[in-house]
């Protein structure tokens, strides 16, 4: 036991101790975050920093404040000390960069969809719906708590195909009241490596939640299984949805597809070129759609080194498989009369590079057809992992009016 003076000492040492201690640690955590705002990921291991530091920002914001308001400059000794607070300061700076950056991005795409859709584009949208969409594109306390998520009916794991004994599974999400909804195909990324239908289950479900029916899909993956089968893939689950849309409460005539990275590659292919259903509308998230010049431009730095990645999902170069390099690539099947399409961009995007984004929006407008783009400047490929992130809130806020404009406008004409 320690004597009672000792004992009576124990709380002012605590209290000295996390004085001292408090600020340096959230300067630490604080700076090191922040730097990841703008600084981009050298190497695989480190990218989720680089991916997730932008849509940490509200909270990098109050970190950063809370340690400057701890270390302002005070006298000891006789001597100022102002370093610490001025690498609190700097840290402040960039972690705000993409809350700065968020009121021109937003009013840019509010533009671009009034200019394509129509200035009163929800006007034939149920009024219902209307009052579920969200009412802000960021909502300050949604960065801290997380979106809300009302329960939806979810059955996981429905085999579809088995093509060469590989089998493929589906998950659907559907509104707790059974009824007959429009449907959202999902197609997951992750290089054409990986992944499986669980990836963005926040988003199948807070879709779902809105009235949709969602159908996220698995595909077989390279190496082992090179393009097409892929598509192949796709076209197997889409058949396959046609089968089963009547015991699943999907209005066929109300179809969107939908992709991040990989999958959005394959969306495109499927929506531009020749798909088993009809498609209403494609939503893009960041995804590859010129892969030759992917290939001859890869990005500095390149975190996943994209020529190997490419050349797993083809099985060679452009040099060697040119024509198969061609026909893998959406940009190429762009024609008049193709389904209204959103591509969402990442600005700092170092996996797929927002400049082909911004030819694939070109080419769509050129051939008539409507699209939009919303480009995001701060974000980093696969924001919206993060869900919550302020990027992410931007994406939904306008996904969820282009898909209700799309597949709930009661007097929507195809285009």
């Amino acid at each position: 036991m320690l004597p009672k003076n000792n004992r009576k000492k124990l709380p002012l040492l605590a209290a000295f101790l996390i004085s001292r201690f408090i600020p340096w640690f959230l300067s630490a955590i604080g700076l090191l975050l922040s730097f990841w705002v703008i600084v981009p990921a050298p190497t695989l291991f480190l990218y989720p920093l680089a991916v997730g530091a932008p849509e940490i920002s509200p909270w990098l914001v109050a970190i950063n404040a809370i340690a400057l308001l701890l270390n302002l400059p005070r006298r000891h000794q006789g001597k100022v000390y102002i370093i610490l607070p001025i690498c609190n300061l700097f840290a402040l700076i960039l972690s705000l960069l993409p809350l700065m950056q968020f009121p021109a991005a937003n009013a840019a795409i509010a533009t671009e969809m009034q200019a394509v859709l129509g200035e009163n584009y929800l006007a034939a949208v149920p009024q219902a719906l209307r009052a579920q969409l969200r009412p802000q594109p960021f909502i300050l306390a949604d960065a801290f708590r997380g979106i809300p998520i009302r329960d939806v009916r979810i059955d996981r794991t429905i085999v579809f195909a088995n093509p060469d004994g590989v089998s493929l599974k589906l998950n659907l999400y559907r509104p707790m009241q059974i009824g007959k909804y429009p449907a959202i195909i999902t197609l997951y990324g992750g290089a054409w490596l990986r992944g499986n239908p669980d990836y963005n289950e926040e988003f199948s479900r807070y879709m779902a939640a809105l009235g949709y029916c969602v159908v996220a899909i698995d595909y077989r993956h390279a190496p082992k299984y090179r393009f097409p089968a892929q598509l192949e893939d796709v076209q197997a689950a889409l058949s396959y949805i046609k089968t089963h849309a009547d015991d699943w409460e999907i209005d066929l005539n109300r179809i969107a597809l939908m992709g991040r990275s990989a999958g959005a590659h394959l969306a495109m292919l499927t929506a531009y070129d020749s798909s088993v259903l009809p498609v209403r509308a494609v939503v893009n998230y960041y995804g590859p759609n010129d892969l030759i010049g992917g290939y001859n431009d890869p990005p500095f730095p390149d975190a996943i080194d994209v020529r190997a990645v490419l050349r797993a999902f083809l099985g060679g170069t452009p040099d060697e498989l040119n024509e198969l390099y061609r026909r893998a690539s959406p940009i190429n099947y762009v024609k008049p009369n193709l389904p209204p399409s959103l591509l969402v961009y990442a600005g700092r995007d170092h996996i797929v590079q927002a400049k082909f984004g911004r030819s694939l929006y070109e080419r769509l407008r050129a051939t008539g057809n409507r699209a939009i783009l919303l480009e995001i400047p701060w974000a980093e490929h696969a924001f919206d992992t993060v869900f919550n992130g302020p990027s992410n809130q931007l994406a939904l806020y306008y996904t969820e009016r282009f898909l209700a404009h799309a597949l709930k406008s009661s007097d929507y004409q195809p285009y």
